[in-house]
């Protein structure tokens, strides 16, 4: 599946709780349209001792967000906005930033 967003991008949240917070994509879930970004939306989780964590404890984690609730952050003038898709010069398709018409890398 192509989205407006992919693993790495610096995006924005528009809606949910986290809204107006900014960060990186850190992993991306097709199937449920989903991705996780770096330090938005943290959850509590509690996890048991083991043999790797003996001390065990409470951890704040990020969760997911759906995908429609992020705007990619166009890196060029640091502000969010849409994406559209235009054939490149060797006829593969890329991302282009609607608000300065440059080509977004990734």
């Amino acid at each position: 599946m192509k989205f407006h967003v992919k693993k790495g991008d610096t995006v924005k949240v528009i809606s949910g709780n986290s809204k107006g917070k900014t960060g990186a994509i850190l992993e991306v879930d097709p199937s449920k349209y989903r991705a996780i970004v770096e330090g938005v939306n943290m959850v509590t989780k509690h996890t048991k001792p083991s043999a790797t964590n003996p001390e065990g404890g409470i951890k704040k984690v990020e969760a997911s967000i759906h995908i429609s609730n992020l705007m990619l952050v166009d890196p060029a003038t640091g502000q969010a906005t849409k994406v559209a898709r235009k054939a490149g010069d060797d006829g593969k398709l890329v991302r282009v930033s609607k608000k300065t018409g440059e080509v977004i890398n990734g």
